[in-house]
């Protein structure tokens, strides 16, 4: 064990500004039925274009961390600066997260919700131990720049609190 403290370290690793994604995926209730999940992510990146690949991570003991670990697709949605509530929502360990959420069917099922900046329909790539999250690796197989949409300056989040493009 480390002497840094984690709260600090958390503190610290917030001073780097990023923007917010709420990421999805279906998980199997039993043999016939699947529900879908969501939760608020700012360890999205890129990758790589060729092949096309992103990443994001997740904490060992989220709730909904069965459901992803498990999972062969997910959809990530950059959020634009009207979502902070959604985003909100969707990081809270109890909270109905499709109540409100108007989404449609993606690839292999996958919700992708109505409005957002940009969505990643992806496969499972690879997984790898990251410490205390799990590190995702996955394949664009399509993405949309939702120009139908509010395309408006990203959600960012900094110092523990949302912001947004001046």
């Amino acid at each position: 064990m480390s002497d840094i403290d984690p709260r600090d370290l958390r503190d610290a690793f917030g001073s780097f500004a990023t923007g917010v994604t709420v990421v999805t995926t279906l998980c199997a209730v039993d043999s016939m039925a699947k529900t879908p999940v969501a939760m608020t992510a700012n360890s999205f990146c890129s990758v790589s274009l060729d092949p096309p690949l992103v990443l994001w991570s997740i904490d060992k003991k989220a709730k909904s961390f069965n459901a992803f670990s498990k999972s062969e697709h997910f959809a990530v949605h950059i959020l634009h600066g009207g979502q902070e509530e959604l985003s909100s929502i969707c990081a809270t360990r109890n909270a109905d997260k499709f109540a409100d959420e108007v989404w449609r069917s993606g690839i292999e099922g996958v919700p992708i919700l109505a409005d957002y900046n940009t969505c990643f329909q992806c496969s499972v790539e690879h997984k790898y131990d990251g410490g205390d999250h799990e590190i995702i690796v996955g394949r664009v197989l399509d993405f949309d720049n939702n120009e139908r949409g509010s395309h408006t300056n990203p959600l960012l989040f900094y110092r523990g609190k949302y912001t947004k493009v001046a």
